[in-house]
């Protein structure tokens, strides 16, 4: 991930600023994330990217009363607070707040590095707090490491991972991982290997649902050729991967629908218009269950305690 050349880093009033060749990212104190994500030219974030804590209810969710033990974490999907927010370019710490600190910087900063963390509190009872670290490295790669702090007397997590919204939808995507819709509890049926999805497909469940689940994911590849800028012109095809850290692996969706537009929906028609991609990259997922269909427990190596502590990380860069 080295690179002959520097970063420019630009230190504003409310938020820090990342260009090179070819790439340019935007972190926001104001709005409490990464605001702005450019590769090629094309906008890459519709959203600020938050902590993702749910997956919407599946008929065996429903009928075990997972949401009735669980529903917290609903709330905490919603409504997250970013409580701090620290950057360093290369190992120098960028002094906060950023106005009037940002003075002490002329115009752009060469770096190798630049690091940025925004710390975020849930409104669960009791509350606790998951660190977003983005490293970005000369060439454009950007290192995401998530880390959830367990906390005693939490119910149990559906999913956690990062929810990333596109502002178009998707042409297609491709992975390396398992065949097919894949949970913990249900991966014999998938088989490793590369594959292409066209479009954004949605199971087509009797009740909308949580769906299109990946695991032991090396890689995700998200290609879009539309925009919502209309002086964009060109209509290419560009992608944006998601790869795994070393010898680790993670699980994703990709779909037009966040879980709150799936868990509103009672029925296929009332789903809104596809608009937007929705990619969440998970560093844990709960399993299904459905061993009788109506109610029986997830098996318990499938659970998510959340009174532990879960991290997990991976890398963004172009295709």
């Amino acid at each position: 991930m080295d690179c002959m050349n520097k970063l420019k880093v630009i230190v504003g009033d409310t938020m820090i600023g990342v260009r090179g060749d070819n790439f340019s990212y935007i972190f926001s104190g104001a709005r409490a994330g990464m605001e702005s994500l450019v590769r090629d030219g094309k906008e890459w974030l519709y959203r600020t990217p938050t902590p993702t804590f749910w997956r919407a209810l599946t008929d065996n969710d429903r009928g075990s009363r997972f949401a009735h033990k669980s529903g917290m974490w609903l709330g905490a999907d919603c409504f997250v607070k970013c409580v701090n927010f620290t950057a360093k370019i290369d190992d120098a710490p960028i002094e906060m707040p950023l106005s009037p600190a940002n003075n002490a910087y002329g115009g752009d900063v060469e770096a190798e590095r630049a690091t940025v963390s925004f710390v975020y509190e849930t409104i669960t009872v009791p509350a606790t707090q998951v660190t977003v670290t983005y490293e970005v490295y000369a060439g454009g790669e950007i290192h995401v490491h998530v880390h959830y702090e367990g906390r005693e007397g939490l119910p149990e997590l559906p999913v956690f991972g990062m929810r990333f919204i596109m502002p178009t939808c998707a042409d297609r995507y491709r992975y390396e991982g398992l065949s097919g819709e894949t949970y913990p509890d249900r991966m014999a049926g998938g088989i490793p290997g590369v594959y292409e999805i066209e479009g954004l497909p949605v199971t087509p469940y009797l009740v909308p649902q949580d769906c299109n689940m990946h695991m032991q994911t090396k890689w995700v590849e998200v290609y879009r050729s539309t925009v919502q800028d209309n002086s964009y012109k060109e209509n290419k095809e560009t992608g944006i991967r998601f790869l795994a850290e070393d010898g680790k692996d993670f699980a994703f969706a990709c779909i037009p629908y966040t879980a709150m537009e799936l868990e509103s929906a009672t029925h296929q028609e009332e789903l809104p218009p596809a608009r937007r991609t929705v990619l969440t990259v998970l560093g844990a997922v709960r399993g299904v269950g459905g061993i009788d269909s109506w109610g029986a427990d997830v098996e318990a190596p499938y659970h998510i305690s959340a009174e532990q502590d879960i991290d997990y990380g991976f890398w963004i860069g172009g295709v």
